[in-house]
Protein backbone atom coordinates (compact mmCIF):
# COMPACT_ATOMS: atom_id res chain seq x y z
CA UNK A 1 0.00 0.00 0.00
CA UNK A 2 1.07 3.73 -1.05
CA UNK A 3 1.26 6.31 1.24
CA UNK A 4 1.24 9.81 0.78
CA UNK A 5 1.45 12.28 3.42
CA UNK A 6 1.18 15.66 3.23
CA UNK A 7 2.37 18.27 6.01
CA UNK A 8 3.12 21.97 6.16
CA UNK A 9 0.01 23.83 6.02
CA UNK A 10 -1.65 25.85 8.27
CA UNK A 11 -2.77 29.92 8.84
CA UNK A 12 -0.70 32.69 7.39
CA UNK A 13 -1.30 36.51 6.48
CA UNK A 14 -1.62 37.50 3.16
CA UNK A 15 1.88 38.18 1.54
CA UNK A 16 3.44 35.35 3.70
CA UNK A 17 4.72 31.72 2.44
CA UNK A 18 4.31 28.59 3.62
CA UNK A 19 5.67 25.19 2.30
CA UNK A 20 4.26 22.04 1.98
CA UNK A 21 5.74 18.31 2.08
CA UNK A 22 4.65 14.92 0.46
CA UNK A 23 6.18 11.86 1.75
CA UNK A 24 6.19 8.68 -0.41
CA UNK A 25 6.18 5.46 0.98
CA UNK A 26 7.90 4.14 -1.93
CA UNK A 27 9.09 5.98 -4.87
CA UNK A 28 6.22 4.02 -7.61
CA UNK A 29 5.02 6.82 -9.61
CA UNK A 30 7.34 8.78 -12.14
CA UNK A 31 5.97 12.09 -11.52
CA UNK A 32 4.26 13.95 -8.56
CA UNK A 33 1.51 16.87 -8.42
CA UNK A 34 -0.03 19.24 -6.29
CA UNK A 35 -3.83 19.74 -6.65
CA UNK A 36 -6.21 22.01 -4.20
CA UNK A 37 -10.04 22.18 -3.60
CA UNK A 38 -11.48 25.38 -2.04
CA UNK A 39 -14.88 24.67 -0.18
CA UNK A 40 -17.73 24.86 -3.17
CA UNK A 41 -15.31 24.10 -5.68
CA UNK A 42 -13.66 21.32 -7.95
CA UNK A 43 -9.89 20.39 -7.14
CA UNK A 44 -7.64 22.08 -9.50
CA UNK A 45 -4.28 21.66 -10.51
CA UNK A 46 -1.78 23.39 -8.82
CA UNK A 47 1.27 22.17 -10.03
CA UNK A 48 3.35 18.53 -11.03
CA UNK A 49 7.17 17.57 -11.15
CA UNK A 50 9.07 14.62 -12.44
CA UNK A 51 10.86 12.37 -10.16
CA UNK A 52 13.77 12.07 -13.25
CA UNK A 53 14.97 15.17 -14.96
CA UNK A 54 12.79 17.56 -12.53
CA UNK A 55 10.51 18.76 -15.66
CA UNK A 56 7.59 21.06 -14.30
CA UNK A 57 4.29 22.35 -14.44
CA UNK A 58 2.30 25.24 -12.99
CA UNK A 59 -1.04 26.52 -13.34
CA UNK A 60 -1.20 30.02 -14.66
CA UNK A 61 -2.71 31.25 -10.70
CA UNK A 62 0.52 30.03 -8.98
CA UNK A 63 3.41 30.90 -11.69
CA UNK A 64 6.10 33.28 -10.22
CA UNK A 65 4.69 32.67 -6.83
CA UNK A 66 4.57 28.90 -6.19
CA UNK A 67 7.64 26.47 -6.80
CA UNK A 68 7.40 22.91 -6.61
CA UNK A 69 10.74 20.45 -5.93
CA UNK A 70 12.06 17.17 -4.91
CA UNK A 71 14.12 15.44 -3.13
CA UNK A 72 14.49 11.44 -4.38
CA UNK A 73 16.54 10.33 -1.38
CA UNK A 74 14.20 10.81 0.78
CA UNK A 75 10.93 10.55 -1.88
CA UNK A 76 9.80 13.79 -1.27
CA UNK A 77 7.97 16.38 -2.77
CA UNK A 78 7.71 20.08 -1.76
CA UNK A 79 5.56 22.94 -3.06
CA UNK A 80 7.06 26.69 -1.65
CA UNK A 81 4.34 29.07 -1.67
CA UNK A 82 5.47 32.74 -1.53
CA UNK A 83 3.16 35.59 -1.81
CA UNK A 84 -0.16 33.97 -0.89
CA UNK A 85 -3.53 35.46 -1.12
CA UNK A 86 -6.67 34.70 0.10
CA UNK A 87 -8.02 32.70 -2.76
CA UNK A 88 -5.33 30.48 -2.75
CA UNK A 89 -7.04 29.39 0.63
CA UNK A 90 -7.98 25.40 0.22
CA UNK A 91 -6.81 21.90 0.94
CA UNK A 92 -3.72 21.07 -0.56
CA UNK A 93 -3.57 17.64 -1.97
CA UNK A 94 -0.30 15.95 -3.24
CA UNK A 95 -0.89 12.92 -6.11
CA UNK A 96 1.31 10.20 -7.40
CA UNK A 97 1.18 9.26 -11.25
CA UNK A 98 2.70 6.80 -13.64
CA UNK A 99 3.07 9.24 -16.37
CA UNK A 100 6.70 10.48 -16.77
CA UNK A 101 5.56 14.21 -17.38
CA UNK A 102 4.22 16.73 -14.91
CA UNK A 103 0.09 16.28 -15.73
CA UNK A 104 -2.46 18.67 -14.75
CA UNK A 105 -5.48 16.39 -15.37
CA UNK A 106 -6.26 15.10 -12.24
CA UNK A 107 -7.01 11.45 -14.05
CA UNK A 108 -3.87 10.94 -15.02
CA UNK A 109 -2.51 9.95 -11.12
CA UNK A 110 -3.11 7.30 -9.09
CA UNK A 111 -2.66 7.83 -5.39
CA UNK A 112 -3.40 10.40 -3.14
CA UNK A 113 -2.78 11.98 0.02
CA UNK A 114 -5.15 12.80 2.51
CA UNK A 115 -4.69 16.49 2.33
CA UNK A 116 -3.87 19.49 4.62
CA UNK A 117 -5.17 22.72 4.87
CA UNK A 118 -3.71 26.32 4.28
CA UNK A 119 -5.55 29.54 5.08
CA UNK A 120 -4.42 32.37 4.29
CA UNK A 121 -5.82 35.37 5.72
CA UNK A 122 -6.49 39.20 4.25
Amino acid sequence: QVQLVESGGGLVQAGGSLRLSCASSRRTFSSMGWFRQAPGKEREFVAAITWSGGRTLYADSVKGRFTISRDNAKKTVYLQMNSLKPEDTAVYYCAGATAAWPSPSRNNYNYWGQGTQVTVSS
